[in-house]
């Protein structure tokens, strides 16, 4: 199966043709998406967008971006969400040291707040770590959660480390890059049980299409490059990422 892990089709950017897109990305192959929540507006968005389409399941969290903005009955608002039966993980939750768009101590309250709380509903986190590699494995490792680190840029030894904690790491555009030898060089150290493809739209379009907007029918560009990184036939990649997905959100028992 092909699954786009990491999509954020209630973004702005598809409000003019948010219907049409979705509907030429499961013509063109992809079999499920998983919508990514950021915020509880953004959740509640990626709910409804899974209640309208089959194929797509979503994820409900607060992003590091919003930590400060966080209201205190947060994690009653995500229980009452994560009630709907197409919600399969909490999350984009994690740090974001590169923006600080909140502060850091915010960042800490809520992410700690939010893998507490997954981990008494027994669900996978959706992880954002951007420019706090340190920080969020040592953070990852005082809870007994599984999951994925999504847009994985961290080094070889931190993947290795969560391939013990079993955690999942997922790849989108970047490495399509020119430029992405630390992210090349993880894919390569990795094994390919514990990757996942995303696109991470409506960012991150993949090479030949970079600065345009990104949708999931780039996902297979994404699929072959990674199958060419790994050495692998990309139909045996697109396959083996499909069974790490369902493992990871338990897709399942759906």
């Amino acid at each position: 199966m092909l699954i786009d892990t990491h999509a954020h089709y209630d973004d702005k950017r598809f409000n003019s043709d948010r219907d049409e897109i979705i509907k030429s990305v499961k013509n063109s192959g992809v079999d499920l998406i998983i919508n990514a929540g950021a915020s509880i507006k953004s959740s509640k968005a990626s709910l409804e967008l899974s209640k309208k389409y089959d194929f797509i399941y979503a994820t409900a969290g607060v992003h590091p971006h919003d930590a400060e903005r966080t209201p205190d009955n947060t994690l009653e608002i995500l229980a009452g969400l994560l009630e709907n039966k197409k919600a399969v993980a909490v999350g984009e939750i994690g740090f974001d040291f590169y923006h600080d768009f909140s502060n850091r101590d915010s960042q800490r309250y809520w992410f700690k707040k939010q893998m507490g709380f997954a981990a008494d509903v027994n669900y996978p986190v959706v992880i954002h770590d951007r420019d706090a590699h340190g920080e969020t494995l040592e953070t990852v490792k005082k809870y007994k959660l599984t999951g994925v680190f999504h847009c994985f840029a961290g080094s070889v030894e931190m993947a290795r480390e969560l391939v013990k904690l079993g955690y999942m790491m997922s790849f989108g555009g970047v490495a399509t890059f020119a430029n992405a030898k630390t992210c090349i060089e993880a894919l390569k150290a990795i094994p390919a049980e514990y990757i996942m493809l995303e696109t991470d739209c409506p960012y991150l379009s993949p090479h030949p299409k970079r600065g345009e907007r990104n949708d999931s029918r780039n996902l297979r560009i994404i699929a072959e490059k990674i199958a060419q990184i790994k050495n692998m036939d990309a139909h045996d990649l697109i396959n083996k990422t499909g069974e790490n997905a369902v493992r990871c959100f338990k897709l399942d028992k759906f």
